[in-house]
């Protein structure tokens, strides 16, 4: 079982960054594919981005690409999410994904494994 715990979220104002990490269990993180999503109040969960199980591949939605970064660290069992010039229509419960495969996904039923989510609220 992998479990996964994120942390860095906060209040930010318009323009402003944050950086999220999830830990995770596990001794399989270095072949698991990982991925972000996000959630606003009656909204639907959104992709963000993924990233392949080296870091060599990765996926950004539209709405974030230039502005946000994943990465990982194997060794560290961690991952990332760097959020850069943060908009108020980022404001989300944000949650760390894996996958029990290599490639990345960005489809919600492509993860197998969840995190509880950290909250971003950017004012304006």
């Amino acid at each position: 079982q992998v479990q996964l715990v994120e942390s860095g979220g906060g209040l930010v104002q318009a323009g402003g960054s944050l950086r999220l990490s999830c830990a995770a269990s596990g001794r399989t993180f270095s072949r698991n594919a990982m991925g972000w999503f996000r959630q606003a109040p009656g909204k639907e969960r959104e992709f963000v981005t993924a990233i392949s199980s080296s870091g060599g591949i990765t996926y950004y939605a539209d709405s974030v690409k230039g502005r946000f970064t994943i990465s990982r660290d194997n060794a560290k069992n961690t991952l990332y999410l760097q959020m850069n010039n943060l908009k108020p229509e980022d404001t989300a419960v944000y949650y760390c994904a894996c996958s029990t495969k290599m490639v990345a996904s960005t489809r919600y039923l492509g993860y197998d494994y969840w995190g509880q989510g950290t909250q971003v609220t950017v004012s304006s």
